[in-house]
């Protein structure tokens, strides 16, 4: 055996750059992805059809019950439409988020058995929330077309970048807690409870006039901070608003809140990746 040049690179074994090395390992990331999509629907006669069912029993519910029995149609125009389109990009954030958490315990006997890199789990859980959230997404737009939608390609931009500030936050928060809940169990009940608050921390069963109503100035720029409320508020440009409903309007500096949005994004995914790497060492041992 030769010896080694001066121009060869020795490597520690079981090391990785981070998020870096999942894509650089896309093939093995897509096997991921596939086997958990193929597992949700094993067993089930409809498979993928459960996947539209659902978001139009959905707006059938909302309709009737939110809609006509508590009166919300008469308040706001396309109530169904507004409610839906904030429920999805609230649960796009719920379960990437949540399977991101449980992602390292789940995988525990691959892990502990080879390496690869661990925050390929987290990745792959909001992949995977984002290939389930596409079917609620194509129903959406198909209701939204039937009563009138023609967005602008500002419109379209608009619901892009609440899908990319959701996933690059779900994607931080579930290395954050999900390096946390190797050793810390309870890390996962606490995100059930961030996640039950959610939909009640963002304007999706209500509009945001409502909250500047009843709050004082810093509390409710403390609100627009929210990346969650950016988001609901960018789905709603994106498809409420292109039907023009009497009294819809922007919330105020949306524009420039969803700027600051993306960039609290990203530092939740730079500081989840931090920890992750400073508490990886100890998985195996954990798990």
């Amino acid at each position: 055996m030769s010896a080694a040049t001066s121009d060869d690179v020795l490597i520690a074994p079981g090391g990785g750059i981070g998020l870096a090395d999942v894509f650089r390992r896309r093939y093995l990331l897509s096997l991921i992805v596939r086997k958990e999509v193929q597992i949700r629907y094993r067993g089930s006669v409809l498979g993928w059809m459960w996947s539209y069912v659902k978001p139009l029993v959905q707006f059938a519910v909302f309709y009737l019950a939110i809609g006509v029995f508590l009166g919300m149609n008469g308040r706001v125009e396309y109530f169904p439409l507004y409610l839906l389109s904030g429920i999805t990009i609230i649960t796009f954030f719920n379960e990437a988020f949540t399977n991101g958490t449980r992602s390292l315990v789940d995988n525990a006997a691959l892990i502990k058995k080879i390496y690869l890199p661990r925050e390929m789990f987290p990745v792959a859980s909001m992949m995977i929330a984002g290939v389930n959230i596409l079917p609620q997404i194509a129903v959406l737009i198909v209701i939204a077309l039937f009563f009138g939608w023609a967005p602008s390609i500002v419109h379209i931009a608009a619901v892009l970048l609440a899908i990319v500030i959701i996933a690059a936050l779900a994607t931080g928060l579930g290395l954050l807690f999900g390096a946390i809940n190797v050793t810390f169990r309870d890390a996962q009940s606490f995100v059930e409870i961030i996640t039950m608050c959610a939909v009640w921390a963002s304007p999706v069963m209500y509009q945001w006039e409502m909250v500047a109503d009843k709050v004082p100035d810093w509390m409710f720029v403390a609100y627009r901070l929210n990346p969650l409320t950016v988001s609901v508020e960018l789905f709603h440009y994106g498809i409420w608003f292109p039907l023009s409903p009497s009294g819809g309007q922007l919330i105020p500096d949306m524009w420039m809140y969803a700027g600051i949005a993306t960039l609290v994004s990203l530092a939740f995914l730079f500081v989840g990746q931090l920890v992750f790497r400073r508490l990886e060492g100890r998985f195996a041992q954990d798990l």
